[in-house]
């Protein structure tokens, strides 16, 4: 089960960034081709994120390398506004009809 929900903001231990989770994966869907060229490769069995870094890049992380960010502070990215309708309590939320 994975540890982060979408809408948290999440910091990567080693690579030093911070962003917000917008979709979570039960393990790495990506294909074995880009998994290959990953620099650390983490176990694969593992929850994978979305991730819209602050400053506009996107990436997919694999759990063990984030933790969660305590700044509090918004992530600016240009697909946060299109994914997400509020920003409270240092997490985004989705809007949900009634």
């Amino acid at each position: 089960m994975a540890q982060f929900q979408v809408g948290e903001i999440v910091h990567h231990k080693r690579y030093d960034y911070r962003g917000v989770i917008a979709q979570a994966d039960d393990g790495c869907s990506a294909p074995d081709e880009w998994y290959l060229r990953n620099r650390t490769q983490p176990d694969r069995e593992q929850p994978w994120y979305h991730v819209l870094v602050h400053g506009g890049a996107e990436t997919y992380v694999a759990e063990e390398n984030l933790e969660l960010d305590p700044s509090g502070e918004e992530v600016k990215h240009p697909y946060v506004p299109r994914m997400f309708t509020m920003f409270i309590r240092g997490r985004y939320h989705r809007f949900c009809p009634n």
